[in-house]
């Protein structure tokens, strides 16, 4: 099929960091709150559970647990919150915990009020970074400081606005990537997912928070996690900032027009161009977001437009083979973020040894070139797939000086340090971005295999 030129995407060469073959699942159509879409199972209704309201969520503290009993306490009500990894079901006092790793830029991964490993080394990294023991669990100590980052609310209401009721959304992603070839843009394919995803949470923690909320209506108020939404176009200035305390506001009249934009607005905010054939199948970067030509072109423009250059604080990253990481230091040192990530696989390992940072291509196409012959892929020719958040490196790729490896996203968030990849290093789409806004062209990574 002749595909229309996108001159505001960037080609991506054939990656070797795509999810296996055959484990991605067609996507359903719909834009309604009650149709599922097949990325995460329903919720556990079968036992009733600590209601999610925002008075639970936001007032939950911790009540360290009696000898001998190993649960963390939730003061919220005078109930104690279920911490159990048995436990399904969603709970005030994690959900609030989850919040407020996320915003410290200590990423659990997608925000789903359970106890998980994501959580757990989130947790042990914060700790760590605020001078206390390393510690998996909730302790008084740790809670103190994580409450002590940010007063905001952990949990917001917003109000679901035109753009997002309108989409558009995709009728269905197929599980082919040839088949992916022929959408106009890899977008949503619903609501619930775009909410979600939105604002750094499961979908099933969208439903469990708004069980009866007509998420496809414009005008339905609904609860959120009080985290920075979710662009997918090029960042603006401010958004690559250092933040400190998120402004726990979702207010779908300022922010909807800006988090709900349509793909094809997200396609055009990227105007890196791919000039020929990138060498050795490596992806190009977006060219927007070097300064260097500008800055060689004109030094007095570069001086008028100086205090408007969002800093860049992150200037190394560690990606941990092992445990399933990647922790940005600053320049001095100081552990800035740290995100969950799947990291190669058996037969596709991710690289060994050292790399830079060579630059950050936004909304990018991705190419697939013949010659790695995927399983699963019969077609011995080369195809391009637009760009979205169900894009297979998602919304941002971060290139590296290794050839076909980076960084990137996902459209399998949920999934983000649970499954393997074919070599590169997966994201959330959220942490991806987070990371693409913030770290230095030119950084240095470093893989550790022990």
């Amino acid at each position: 099929m002749a595909h229309l030129p996108l001159t505001s995407a960037v080609a991506l060469m054939a990656l070797v960091c795509l999810a296996t073959p055959g484990a991605a699942e067609a996507k359903p159509a719909g834009n309604t709150a009650s149709k599922p879409d097949k990325k995460a199972s329903e919720p556990d209704k079968s036992t009733p559970g600590e209601a999610l309201t925002v008075e639970a969520i936001n007032g939950a503290t911790f009540t360290a647990p009696e000898s001998g009993d190993r649960t963390s306490g939730d003061k919220a009500g005078g109930k104690k919150a279920r911490t159990s990894g048995k436990d399904k079901r969603p709970q005030p006092l994690l959900v609030k915990v989850q919040v407020l790793l996320d915003r410290a830029h200590f990423s659990p991964g997608a925000i789903d009020g359970r106890d998980g490993e994501n959580m757990r080394n989130a947790l042990s990294a914060f700790a760590v970074a605020q001078g206390l023991p390393p510690a998996q669990t909730l302790n008084q100590a740790l809670f103190d400081k994580l409450a002590a980052s940010s007063a905001d609310p952990a949990v917001v209401s917003y109000t679901i606005t035109d753009a997002d009721a309108a989409g558009p959304f995709a009728e269905k992603i197929p599980p082919k990537m040839e088949e992916q070839a022929d959408l106009e843009a890899m977008s949503y394919t619903n609501p619930r997912e775009m909410l979600a995803e939105r604002f750094h949470m499961s979908r099933d923690l969208l439903t469990a928070l708004n069980p009866d909320a007509a998420l496809d209506k414009a005008g339905t108020g609904i609860l959120v996690a009080a985290v920075p939404p979710l662009e997918t176009g090029k960042p603006a200035k401010d958004e690559a900032k250092p933040k400190g305390k998120a402004d726990g506001k979702a207010d779908g009249k300022s922010d909807g027009k800006a988090a709900g934009k349509s793909e094809d607005k997200a396609r055009d905010a990227s105007d890196g161009k791919a000039e020929g054939k990138p060498a050795e199948g490596k992806p190009a970067a977006d060219t927007g977001t070097d300064t260097s030509k500008k800055d060689d072109a004109s030094k007095s423009d570069e001086a008028q437009k100086k205090d408007d250059t969002p800093k860049k604080d992150i200037a190394r990253v560690e990606v941990d083979k092992v445990t399933r990481h990647v922790r940005g230091f600053g320049e001095d040192g100081t552990l800035r973020a740290y995100y969950p990530a799947s990291i190669g696989s058996a037969e596709k390992p991710a690289p060994s040894g050292e790399a830079k940072v060579k630059g950050v291509a936004f909304a990018p196409v991705y190419t697939y070139n013949p010659k790695y012959a995927f399983k699963g892929v019969k077609t011995k020719k080369t195809f391009s797939i637009r760009p979205g958040p169900n894009n297979p490196v998602g919304i941002v790729w971060i290139d590296l000086s290794i050839p076909s490896y980076g960084i990137h996203g996902t459209p399998e968030p949920e999934k983000v340090g649970k499954t393997e990849s074919h070599g590169c290093i997966r994201l959330t789409n959220w942490d991806a971005r987070d990371l693409a806004t913030r770290i230095e062209r030119g950084a240095k990574v470093v893989f550790k295999d022990e």
